[in-house]
């Protein structure tokens, strides 16, 4: 992680403040004055601030990350880039995705180290909820609502989807909420009533809802009450 964005999580200051802290001498590394605010911190580096020291977290780590189009949501790809760019984190590659989103999907994705946690929201046997905004290609019929609820017959899959509920935003905007994570699946329920996804966009994982704050590509810690919501296993 770069120092000005460490010590501007710890002291609760903006980037741009931390900056000039750094260049005003008040931060040490390892005992050095250091006034590079790029400088890329190591996780056993000590750091203080006027003396005083900053801790590094080294335990889980949770984050909630807007991500854009054309990124996958693998630690590594060959042909395309993937939503680790955007994480400015020591060891970012220990991280993984809790639920993937396809290439061209954006919104929601959850990121960390802790295995159990993320089992608890990709597992289907705890039935965690996903809402997405949906775009459409044609207008919703009025029967859409009713067939989503009583469970959609997949192509080429023998057991119905669970019951979705369908929120009508415009007639060719809907959000769409699923306790599943069948492969493509809210693309392949319209596709089943006869509609195209256009857009689909994730809005809500569980209890944690994605950031308005959050441009495409940014992310941020998740809170202790986040991280909580998602239960024990």
């Amino acid at each position: 992680m770069r120092l000005d964005k460490f010590i501007s999580q710890q002291l609760g200051i903006s980037r741009a403040i931390s900056g000039r802290e750094i260049r005003a001498n008040r931060v040490t590394i390892d005992d050095e004055v250091v006034r590079d605010a790029s400088f890329k911190l190591h996780p056993d580096h000590q750091v203080a601030f006027d003396g005083n020291p900053l801790v590094q977290q080294h335990g889980p780590r949770y984050f909630m990350l807007n991500k854009p189009q054309g990124y996958v949501c693998s630690t590594e790809d060959p042909d395309h880039p993937t939503v680790l760019y955007f994480l400015d984190e020591p060891s970012a590659h220990k991280l993984h995705a809790a639920g993937r989103l396809d290439i061209d999907t954006t919104g929601l994705v959850l990121m960390t180290d802790d295995g159990q946690w993320s089992h608890r929201i990709t597992s289907p046997r705890h039935h965690c909820e996903k809402t997405y905004y949906v775009t459409l290609e044609a207008p919703v019929t009025d029967d859409t609502g009713a067939q989503f609820a009583a469970g959609i017959q997949l192509h080429s899959e023998k057991d119905l989807t669970k019951p979705a509920k369908l929120e009508v935003v415009t007639p060719t905007e809907v959000r769409l909420t699923i306790s599943e994570g069948r492969y493509h699946q809210v693309k392949r329920m319209f596709a089943a009533v006869g509609n195209r996804v256009i857009e689909l966009h994730r809005e809500r994982i569980g209890d944690i809802i994605l950031d308005p704050e959050l441009g495409e590509g940014e992310y941020r810690q998740l809170t202790e009450q986040e991280i909580a919501s998602v239960g024990a296993p």
